[in-house]
């Protein structure tokens, strides 16, 4: 079965994004290019909250960027896509729409042929996959820098997930990328924890 794998940067003290939804932050630099390019082998689709699709769903790098960046967004661009919203009748693209049972969807989505599944976000479909018990493998950039204030990457979450380090990886950065993998997950062959 495909695995569901939640790979995003975060600030030291948690956020996602600044209080004024900045995300100037974050940088993309050339390690970080290669590991994003390098992730992208490991996927073929993508997974979006509403906001996080029409911020950068069809999202092209400016002419002046870095060709990592480039290469990365023209991969992603490339791959299935679908949108979570209750509030969209139509998404544009080939991006698909995903209304209702958000479970029962994306457990038929995971059990069909191919790579694994990015979860890009936000917040509120990422605290909705933890409280379905959706996700099979957490990826968290720790970037050396404390904002204070924003969107916390984690809230409302409904109960306690154990989480088993897979690996630590250093940037010259100073970036930490964490790999965890739930601990239900790995007693259960059917991915369902």
């Amino acid at each position: 079965m495909r695995k569901i794998i939640l790979e995003l940067v975060v600030s030291l003290d948690g956020y996602i994004e600044g209080p004024n939804q900045e995300i100037d932050w974050i940088t993309f630099d050339e390690e970080s290019a290669t590991h994003l390019n390098e992730f992208t082998h490991e996927i073929d689709t993508v997974m979006y909250g509403r906001v996080s699709y029409e911020l950068w769903g069809q999202y092209i790098p400016p002419e002046d960027s870095m060709e990592g960046e480039k290469s990365f967004y023209a991969a992603v661009h490339q791959m299935t896509k679908y949108v979570f919203s209750q509030h969209l009748n139509q998404v544009e693209g080939k991006a698909r729409l995903i209304r209702g049972d958000i479970k029962e969807q994306v457990m038929a989505i995971k059990k069909q042929a191919g790579k694994d599944i990015w979860l890009f976000g936000g917040s509120g479909l990422i605290t909705t996959f933890i409280n379905l018990n959706l996700i099979d493998e957490y990826r968290i950039g720790i970037i050396p820098v404390l904002l204070g204030a924003g969107k916390p990457l984690f809230q409302n979450i409904a109960r306690q997930v154990d989480l088993t380090l897979l690996q630590a990886k250093t940037s010259t950065s100073g970036m930490l990328v964490l790999y965890y993998q739930p601990r239900t997950k790995q007693n259960d062959p059917s991915g369902n924890g």
